[in-house]
């Protein structure tokens, strides 16, 4: 069997164990595992590295590769559905929309040079997106507030989808979960402060023009 999806044979081999090991650990729900029509086990191999990496040493620097294997399998997927019901996204135009689509894509990478970089690339680009997500919604007339909530919608739709990836993955360790959150919100929050940071700025030109007229 090719591709990303094993048979048990296989998924030993990749695990270095015995098949029935492999049958064991499926069984008891220690494992990803799935099932064929013909109710074969099969297996597949992001979810087997995800797994492998969170099973071993409770590491900090392991820890972080199970969260950059994850986010390598990660993919937003947000309906029309959750946005139109959303008041925020009705006030944008076709190109904001497009524009706060693609920012979700964008999270996702910005929390990878955030995991990989050195804390001030990391920072440096958690700020550029507060910008970028500031300077379209005070352009679209969103209020600080609603622009907030753009953000969360998207930051949430984020963390649920690596929440999915560490389920399907069956990843146990308590450490990996925990370093997974810390990461996530660690990164998130500047990004926040970044938003706020510079609607700030905006109302405080805005006010400085105000008076000088």
């Amino acid at each position: 069997m090719s591709g990303n999806w094993l048979s048990l044979s296989e998924a030993a081999d990749v695990l270095g164990v015995h098949p029935s090991t492999v049958r064991n650990w499926a069984d008891q729900g220690r494992l990803p595992v799935h099932r064929t029509q013909g109710g074969h086990r099969r297996f597949k191999r992001s979810e087997l590295e995800v797994w492998t990496h969170s099973e071993r040493s409770g590491a900090e620097e392991e820890a972080t590769v199970v969260v950059q294997s994850a986010l390598g399998y990660t993919r937003m997927r947000i309906s029309d559905g959750q946005l139109e019901a959303e008041d925020w996204y009705q006030k944008l135009d076709t190109a904001a929309r497009d524009t706060y689509r693609r920012s979700g894509r964008d999270l996702l990478q910005g929390l990878i040079t955030f995991i990989s970089s050195d804390q001030d690339a990391g920072r440096a680009q958690a700020h550029a997106l507060g910008y970028d997500y500031a300077t379209i919604g005070r352009r679209q007339n969103l209020t600080p507030v609603e622009a907030t909530q753009a953000f969360l919608f998207f930051r949430n739709a984020m963390l649920e989808s690596m929440m999915n990836v560490y389920e399907a993955s069956a990843v146990h360790s308590p450490h990996a979960w925990g370093d997974m959150l810390r990461k996530i919100h660690g990164f998130t929050d500047h990004v926040l402060l970044s938003l706020l940071k510079t609607y700030q700025a905006f109302e405080r030109g805005s006010n400085g023009n105000a008076a000088a007229e």
